[in-house]
């Protein structure tokens, strides 16, 4: 749970930059296999995490409207990451404007449950790693390189002339 928008802020922004990562990885070719029936594309994976971004902060009373919600998927992934860049931004902005670090504390009805606004905000970066592990994954099967985010990826540790983990 955050108890500092600083923190948020600097935690959002890596966040950003690691699932820009991945959203830049694949290609039109693969955007749309499906692996498995009850498996996401990768392209519906994407649009998740950009139409969760308003669809939360509604919720949260950060945003007042959710213009996304039942958008369909754009058919390009440079639309994708262009909207998902936008309310990115539009978030941290809400955010900072309408929160302070005193708040967040502060309890807000989510979902059927009572959350802590400093707990919304980890709920927004704990959903967007989830979805973007599972991209991976997706990104493996389909062939695609998987770059690291949290460490190096099997690619990048050949890169450095390391073998990979097993």
């Amino acid at each position: 749970m955050y108890r500092s928008i600083e923190d948020f802020e600097n935690d959002w922004k890596n966040e950003e930059h690691s699932t820009l990562q991945i959203f830049r990885n694949i290609t039109d070719e693969t955007k749309s296999i499906k692996i498995h029936e009850n498996v996401r594309a990768l392209d519906r994976l994407a649009w998740h995490i950009t139409q969760t971004i308003p669809e939360m902060g509604l919720h949260a009373g950060l945003m007042t409207e959710n213009l996304l919600d039942g958008r369909p998927v754009p058919e390009s992934f440079e639309e994708i990451i262009k909207v998902y860049q936008e309310y990115n931004a539009l978030l941290l902005k809400r955010v900072k404007s309408k929160w302070t670090d005193s708040t967040l504390g502060d309890k807000v009805e989510m979902y059927g449950e009572v959350w802590t606004k400093g707990q919304i905000l980890s709920v927004f970066v704990a959903h967007q790693t989830h979805h973007r592990a599972q991209m991976t994954v997706v990104m493996r099967m389909v062939g695609l390189p998987v770059p690291g985010v949290y460490g190096p990826a099997k690619e990048e540790w050949a890169q450095m002339g390391v073998p990979a983990m097993d």
